[in-house]
């Protein structure tokens, strides 16, 4: 079951007795539910079928057209799946031989309620298997998120490669540098040997006209 908030817990009645099928829908109405009617499993509105969430129906032993419910509901894709609240006037219907298929069928909670039955009693049931539903979803939600997560860490167990190519980055980096320096000490020395140069030509010059007039003196 859908818990999102705003949507309502959709609930399929499959019950011959269109009076007893309008009182039951009329009072899960009145509790907020979403509710499908239908006169039998033939009769099932066109409906997006995956988004119930649980199926209510009525298995009378008397009523011949209905002898085939439970294996009606046991083939079909969908409705064999959800949570199930069996309804009869019979004892009989509700013998392990009637109502196992529709256990093995929904492989989900299955509750039996006989008639005449308070309409407290099947409002307290029908709460009772949504949150079952909604529980075990819950559950197999967590567990496939866990087995993806499994799956993903062992499939990107960590890799050197990352690290290596930020070594050879910071290495080409401090390469780099290295060179600027080089090349910078070496300007410096070519300017200060210029330098030195100049000074030292100058003063040869001014020394070799010093020279001679202090002779002639």
């Amino acid at each position: 079951m859908d818990m999102s908030p705003g949507k309502k817990p959709a609930i399929l009645v499959i019950e011959a007795d269109a009076s007893l099928r309008r009182l039951i829908a009329l009072g899960l109405q009145n509790r907020d539910m979403h509710v499908i009617e239908a006169s039998s499993a033939i009769t099932i509105p066109t409906v997006d079928l995956q988004q119930l969430d649980l199926l209510v129906i009525d298995i009378d032993a008397s009523v011949r057209h209905r002898q085939s419910l439970p294996e009606a509901i046991q083939q079909h894709p969908q409705l064999s799946l959800l949570p199930t609240i069996i309804l009869s006037w019979e004892d009989a219907a509700l013998e392990p031989t009637t109502s196992s298929s529709v256990v093995t069928a929904t492989a989900t909670q299955v509750l039996c309620l006989p008639k005449p039955f308070d309409a407290r009693k099947l409002h307290r049931a029908i709460e009772r298997l949504l949150q079952v539903r909604a529980e075990s979803l819950a559950q197999e939600e967590a567990r496939a998120e866990a087995l993806l997560l499994a799956s993903y860490t062992s499939h990107t167990a960590p890799s050197p490669w990352p690290v290596v190519t930020a070594a050879g980055l910071l290495l080409a980096m401090i390469g780099m540098l290295v060179q600027v320096a080089v090349a910078v000490i070496g300007f410096l020395i070519v300017i200060i040997a210029l330098l030195l140069w100049t000074l030292g030509s100058k003063r040869s010059v001014e020394a070799s006209e010093t020279r001679p007039a202090h002779v002639g003196a």
